[in-house]
């Protein structure tokens, strides 16, 4: 193996790792541009393997998108609307977006997971209020809600500082934040395709206020648009960064940029081939974050499970009710029960383990 690693111009990178160096900016590039997409796996897979061996976490969630009225825009969504009276805009009540967690009374849910829009119209009572409700009715699920760019726009919109909005938040129940919303650090990209919503430096101090605070996070990074190699790496070094200083981000996901229906539509969406590139560059320059994830719903089921043989042990969860992908025309199903999960993971060769949020392990399915 070594020989074809040095043949695809690898050798250097695989001597680093067996030296158990760090990877930097230039070995990144080397990564994404060698031909071998099967050599930069295999050295996935072998970090991945050091890690948790043939173990690959899912979670037994719900997805919730309580409205998708959002001041932003963003050139790739084709989830949002501007005004309240657009075409295809909605606003849960409370009411309903509790009825979410009560209609599943009968299931085992371990988190509820909620992304919205940025409403400028909504009281900021709602959002505390919505959970609140969440662990009135099952006090013991855990919250991961609003990405920190709906953390920025809060702070904005009420006038409070980032703190003053965590601490409330956490106060009326939050318990992680989710990843979503860092698109790609680099200045360049976000001016061109969400220049109007919190920028890098904000989002990932948020990160550090919620880390610092005792809450958790993931990180995100949207790939298959306009960002370079270069972009792509120094994103990674970016959240590797800040994890040095906090060690509170638990997963790093990629998301995968799909075309339709937004004002990018022109671009093609990411190859298969380049997806499970972008996974196992992720495992390999990113040593600090424990689990890389492969969000099923962007990646498509195949292509997950193949992923799991290039650096992701994480496949995150049933999601039963997603709207953002699917909107932008993802094929995928909107949910999936924990035993089809564990039988994809299985048939991919490897051992499904349901974890709650925090990656304690719920069960290992036979």
């Amino acid at each position: 193996m070594y020989a074809r690693l040095r043949a695809g111009g690898l050798g250097e990178v695989a001597a680093k790792l067996d030296e158990g160096m760090r990877l930097e900016l230039d070995d990144g590039l080397r990564l994404f541009e060698a031909p071998d997409l099967l050599g930069v796996g295999w050295l996935a897979n072998r970090e991945r393997e050091k890690r948790h061996r043939g173990d690959t976490f899912f979670n037994h969630n719900i997805r919730l998108e309580a409205t998708n009225v959002c001041v932003a825009s963003c050139l790739f969504c084709a989830f949002a609307r501007l005004q309240p009276g657009d075409d295809g805009a909605y606003t849960m009540s409370l009411e309903q977006a509790w009825g979410k967690l009560r209609d599943r009374a009968g299931q085992a849910l371990t988190e509820v997971h909620v992304v919205n829009g940025l409403h400028p119209d909504l009281p900021w009572d709602y959002y505390l209020e919505l959970l609140r409700g969440f662990k009135r009715i099952r006090p013991d699920i855990h919250l991961k809600c609003f990405t920190a760019v709906e953390i920025a726009f809060f702070s904005e919109l009420y006038g409070k500082t980032d703190e003053q909005v965590l601490r409330e938040l956490m106060d009326a129940g939050l318990d992680s934040l989710p990843g979503g919303g860092a698109e790609v650090f680099a200045e360049r990209v976000r001016r061109k395709i969400c220049h109007d919503k919190a920028d890098a430096d904000r989002y990932l101090a948020i990160h550090r206020l919620a880390h610092r605070l005792g809450m958790p996070s993931n990180v995100t990074m949207l790939y298959g648009h306009i960002e370079t190699h270069e972009e792509r790496v120094d994103h990674m070094l970016r959240a590797r960064a800040l994890q040095d200083e906090t060690e509170g981000f638990q997963a790093f996901i990629p998301l995968a940029f799909h075309p339709d229906n937004n004002r990018m539509e022109k671009l093609p969406a990411p190859t298969a081939a380049d997806t499970l590139r972008v996974h196992a560059v992720a495992r390999l320059m990113l040593d600090n974050v424990p689990h890389i994830k492969a969000f099923w719903i962007a990646t498509g089921v195949e292509v997950a499970q193949t992923s799991l043989w290039f650096g992701v042990d994480d496949l995150d969860g049933t999601v039963q009710e997603e709207r953002i992908y699917h909107m932008a025309g993802a094929p995928t199903p909107e949910a999936m029960t924990p035993d089809e999960i564990a039988r994809l993971i299985r048939r991919a060769g490897r051992a499904p383990v349901e974890r709650d949020t925090f990656y304690n392990v719920v069960s290992r399915p036979a």
